[in-house]
C-alpha cells in the first residue's frame, strides 16, 4: 500500500499519534519518515514534556506491598520531574558525567523509579537483578564502570542491602545511595561507615538539591541511556547497551498502539532490572500522560497480590497490564470478586503461551491475552498481536518502524534471507536495534561490540521464526539454548559450570524441560568419569548450592554414559530437550490407564511430542492435560 499523494501532511500530535488500527495502518505510519514524527530527543526531554503537559496529573501511585494497596505513594508528573532534577544533580555532584553509568540494585519502589530516571538524565542507568550471585555483580560492575550504587537499604531488602557492603568492600565503588520502602512512616536506620565510600540515603542527599533544572549537559538521542544485563551463551551475563533513541523510539512504538490511551491506567509489577518495566510500563506512559500503578517490592512475587488483584484492578480502574503466562495462569485460579470491565489489555511474552493458560483466563475474566515479541537487545518489544490482524499461531504484527525478517546462516557467517513465511533465524532492522555489548570502557565511556549479532545493522536473534507477507510473527523455538523460567532468562552456563566443578563430573549439558507453572524449569544431563559412583540426586544438590542465581539451580541431574554431539563433535542439546520433554510428559500421564506410549523426537529443529492412546474418552483427557505445556505435540489414536 502506498501513502495518498494528495493528503494533507499531518501536523503537531496528529504526527506522534497516527490511526493506528488496522493492519493498512502500518504503511501508512511508515510513509512519513520517523525523524519527522517530532518524538522527544531523550527520556528526560520526554519526562519533561509529561510534567508541562499535565503537572497535576497522577503520574505514578505506588503500592507499599500488596496488603497496603490502600496506602499509596503518589506523584503528579511535575513532582516525578522534580525528584528527578534532585537526584540527578545529587549524582552530578558526586562526579557522574555523560559516559558514566550508575548502577541500581533494588527491588521497586517510589525511589527506585525518580533513581532510574535521574541515573539516564546525569549518566548512563544500569539496573541490576539482585538474585544474581555477588561475582556477577561485582563483575557487571566492572564491566559497565559504575562507580555509584543505588541500592535497597536494610529496611527495603536485607540480602541486597548486605551485598552492597560487600561489594564496598571490594574497593569498587564510591558511593552507596540508600532507598527506603515505599511510604516508609519509622525514622531511617542510622548506615554503618564504608572506608573511602560515601554512605547515605539517597532522599536526605538529594532534598537540598535544584529540582528546576539540571546542572549538567542533558543527554541527546545518540547517547547511551542504559545497561541491562541479559543471558548469553558465557556465564556471565551480557551487558546490552541502549541509546535514548532506542529507548524513546521503542516506548513511542508501543505508545501509539491501540492499546495505549491517556485515561487508561497501567498496572506494573515486574522488576525495573527488565526492559519490559523501563519501556512498556514507565517510558510508553509518558507519551500519554498516564497513571500507572506500581505494585510493591515483590511485585507479581508477592503472595498477597493474587488475592487482592481484581480489588485492585476495580479501584484503580486499571486498563493495561503485562505478565509473563504463570502470572496469567495464577490469576485464573483466583475467583473474580469485583467490577474490572476497565481491563481491556492482558499482554503476555516472554515464554511460550500455553493453550490452556490462554482459555483458563479468558473464561475468567472474559478478557483475550494479548501476545508480544521482544528481546533486550532490540530495546524491548518489537511484535505486539494488536487489532484484528492477530492469527492463531503468531506472536502479533512488527511494530511500526521495525523491519523482521527470517533468514539462513551460511557456514561463512553470511546471511541469506527467506522467503515470506519459511523459517528460519529471526532478524530485526531499525532505530530500536541496540548498538552493542559493553565490552570495555576508554576516556568517552562504554566501549561497545556487536559480537557477531549485528550485520549491517540487522540483529541476530538467535530465534527460530518466520515472518508471513503482512509481518505477522510465528516462533518456532530458540536457536539459542536460553532456558526462560516464568520470563527470567536462564543462562544454561550456570548450571553447566556448577557440575563441571564436580570432581567426577566430565561433561555437562542444562536444557529446559516444560513446565505447568513456569513454562520451563532447568534440568541437566552428565556424563561422569570411569569408576565415579556420584548420583544424579547428588548432583542435583551439588549444582543447586552454587549456582549463581537460585532460579538456575536444576530440578533434576540425568547422568548418561555420554552425551549427544554433532558430526563436527559440538554439543548438541536438542536430543536431550526431547528426552526432557519426555520424561515431564510421561510423568504427567502416568495415571491414564489407555496411554500406549509417549514419543518425543527432534522435527527439523524443533522438540515435538506424540503420545498414543487407546480410546477416545482418554485422547480427550490427554489432550487437555498436554494443553498446559507450551510443546508442540500430537495425540494418535492406537487401539
Amino acid at each position: 500500500m502506498t501513502a495518498d499523494p494528495t493528503a494533507a501532511a499531518p501536523t503537531g500530535d496528529d504526527l506522534l499519534w497516527p490511526p493506528y488500527a488496522t493492519p493498512a495502518d502500518l504503511a501508512a505510519i511508515e510513509a512519513v519518515p520517523l525523524t519527522a514524527r517530532g518524538l522527544p530527543e531523550s527520556t528526560y526531554v520526554l519526562l519533561a514534556r509529561a510534567a508541562r503537559r499535565w503537572p497535576n496529573r497522577t503520574a505514578v501511585t505506588v503500592l507499599p506491598e500488596a496488603s497496603r494497596w490502600r496506602e499509596p505513594l503518589r506523584l503528579t508528573f511535575a513532582e516525578l520531574l522534580a525528584d528527578v532534577h534532585r537526584a540527578a544533580n545529587l549524582l552530578h555532584r558526586l562526579g557522574v558525567r555523560r559516559g558514566d553509568a550508575v548502577a541500581l540494585l533494588a527491588p521497586n519502589c517510589a525511589e527506585l523509579i525518580t533513581a532510574t530516571l535521574a541515573a539516564q538524565l546525569a549518566g548512563i542507568a544500569a539496573p541490576l537483578n539482585g538474585a544474581l550471585n555477588r561475582g556477577h555483580l561485582a563483575e557487571l560492575l566492572r564491566r559497565s564502570g559504575a562507580r555509584v550504587l543505588i541500592t535497597a537499604g536494610p529496611e527495603l531488602a536485607p540480602t541486597s542491602w548486605q551485598t552492597a557492603l560487600e561489594l564496598a568492600e571490594d574497593g569498587i565503588l564510591d558511593a552507596i545511595l540508600v532507598l527506603r520502602p515505599t511510604a516508609a512512616a519509622d525514622p531511617p536506620a542510622p548506615l554503618p561507615a564504608v572506608d573511602r565510600v560515601r554512605v547515605g540515603y539517597l532522599d536526605e542527599l538529594a532534598a537540598g538539591m535544584d529540582s528546576a533544572g539540571f546542572a549538567g549537559d542533558p543527554p541527546g538521542s545518540a547517547d547511551l541511556a542504559g545497561l541491562f544485563h541479559t543471558g548469553g551463551t558465557t556465564g556471565a551475563p551480557k551487558l546490552a547497551a541502549h541509546t535514548h533513541a532506542n529507548e524513546v523510539a521503542d516506548a513511542w512504538m508501543v505508545a501509539a498502539t491501540p492499546l495505549f490511551d491517556s485515561a487508561s491506567a497501567v498496572f506494573a509489577a515486574l522488576p525495573l532490572f527488565h526492559v519490559n518495566a523501563l519501556v512498556v510500563t514507565l517510558l510508553a506512559p509518558l507519551f500519554k500522560g498516564q497513571q500507572v500503578v506500581w505494585a510493591g517490592p515483590l511485585g507479581y512475587r508477592d503472595p498477597a497480590l493474587f488475592g487482592e488483584f481484581w480489588t485492585i484492578v476495580e479501584h484503580y480502574r486499571i486498563a493495561i497490564m503485562s505478565a509473563v503466562p504463570t502470572v496469567y495462569a495464577g490469576l485464573a485460579r483466583q475467583p473474580v470478586d469485583a467490577e474490572i470491565s476497565s481491563l481491556r489489555w492482558a499482554v503476555v511474552g516472554a515464554s511460550p503461551l500455553p493453550t490452556a493458560v490462554r482459555s483458563a483466563f479468558q473464561a475468567s475474566t472474559g478478557v483475550s491475552l494479548t501476545e508480544g515479541y521482544g528481546l533486550t537487545e532490540a530495546t524491548c518489544a518489537s511484535a505486539l498481536g494488536i487489532s484484528a490482524a492477530a492469527r492463531p499461531g503468531t506472536v502479533g504484527r512488527r511494530l511500526p518502524y521495525q523491519r523482521l525478517k527470517a533468514v539462513r546462516l551460511a557456514a561463512d557467517g553470511g546471511w541469506e534471507d527467506l522467503p515470506p513465511g519459511q523459517l528460519g533465524v529471526l532478524a530485526i532492522g531499525g532505530p530500536t536495534v541496540f548498538p552493542g555489548y559493553v565490552v570495555g570502557r576508554d576516556e568517552h565511556g562504554p566501549v561497545l561490540d556487536g559480537m557477531g549479532k549485528l550485520v549491517d545493522g540487522w540483529l541476530d536473534t538467535g530465534d527460530l521464526a518466520a515472518v508471513d507477507q503482512d509481518g505477522l510473527l510465528r516462533l518456532a523455538g530458540r536457536a539459542k539454548d536460553l532456558i526462560i523460567r516464568g520470563g527470567h532468562n536462564i543462562d544454561p552456563a550456570m548450571v553447566e559450570d556448577a557440575l563441571l566443578a564436580h570432581p567426577q563430573v566430565t561433561a555437562a549439558a542444562a536444557v529446559g524441560r516444560p513446565d505447568v507453572h513456569a513454562g520451563e524449569v532447568p534440568v541437566a544431563y552428565v556424563a561422569i568419569a570411569p569408576g565415579a559412583d556420584v548420583t544424579g540426586l547428588e548432583l542435583r544438590d551439588w549444582a543447586g548450592e552454587r549456582v549463581a542465581e537460585r532460579a538456575a539451580a536444576p530440578k533434576e541431574v540425568v547422568v548418561l554414559d555420554s552425551l549427544p554431539v554433532t558430526d563436527v563433535g559440538k554439543p548438541y542439546k536438542l536430543p536431550l530437550r526431547a528426552d526432557a520433554t519426555r520424561r515431564e510428559l510421561s510423568s504427567a500421564l502416568d495415571e491414564i490407564d489407555e496411554v500406549r506410549a509417549v514419543h518425543v523426537a527432534v522435527d527439523d529443529g524443533s522438540v515435538v511430542a506424540t503420545v498414543e492412546v487407546g480410546s477416545p474418552a482418554d485422547e480427550a483427557t490427554v489432550r487437555l492435560i498436554l494443553d498446559r505445556y507450551a510443546v508442540t505435540r500430537k495425540v494418535v489414536m492406537k487401539p
